[in-house]
């Protein structure tokens, strides 16, 4: 098997605590590192960077300085694992803001040929993986709610930059874990870890 660089982009927004998305990231980086592949880590939670309130700040504006390594990791990685709980039905909004600062024009995409619109996808050759927490049932919300969330994420971020192929691991009903349960998912993340899966 190839050795890859992977990135962990962990997308919880508490830093003051140790959560399950922290856990399954660190089970994810033993089973890749033990796979020989190459790990960098970022926080999403520990950056500094406001939110963007115009397209003109999007379009135009500067990087914020502490996320240039954080495109930096981004370009450096062949495969992306993002680890986030899912709140309200989405992403956190720290989140959804950390993609909104470093998927700018120049970086995860750019216009071609003098078009007003961006056709050209900038991060292609990479591959990613979602992992999903959530308190309700996975199959509920991958079935009934058909993980709309995530498939934006999917589709309208990763996608349109040209990160393909995307696969996701979705994982319900965390409220009710009992010890094998945690220890049963930290297993199956240290083995897509293994074939930075």
């Amino acid at each position: 098997m190839t050795s890859k660089q992977i990135l962990l982009i962990q997308g919880h927004p508490d830093a003051s605590a140790h959560h399950l998305c922290h856990a399954l990231a660190a089970a994810y980086a033993s089973g890749a590192q033990e796979g020989g592949h190459s790990v960098r880590s970022l926080n999403v939670a520990e950056l500094d960077f406001a939110l963007l309130r115009s397209q003109k700040a999007w379009e135009d504006g500067e990087l914020p300085a502490g996320l240039q390594q954080a495109q930096d990791d981004i370009r450096w990685a062949q495969h992306v694992v993002l680890f986030f709980p899912l709140w309200l039905g989405d992403m956190p909004a720290l989140l959804k803001g950390f993609l909104e600062q470093v998927a700018r024009p120049g970086f995860a995409f750019e216009r071609e040929g003098g078009s007003t619109a961006f056709t050209k996808k900038g991060l292609t050759g990479r591959s990613a993986r979602v992992v999903v927490t959530m308190g309700m049932p996975a199959l509920l919300y991958r079935w009934y709610f058909r993980a709309h969330s995530v498939r934006s994420l999917e589709r309208n971020i990763l996608g349109f930059a040209g990160i393909a192929p995307v696969h996701e691991t979705l994982i319900g009903m965390v409220g009710n874990f009992k010890a094998a349960d945690g220890e049963r998912w930290l297993g199956k993340l240290r083995r897509l870890g293994l074939k930075a899966q």
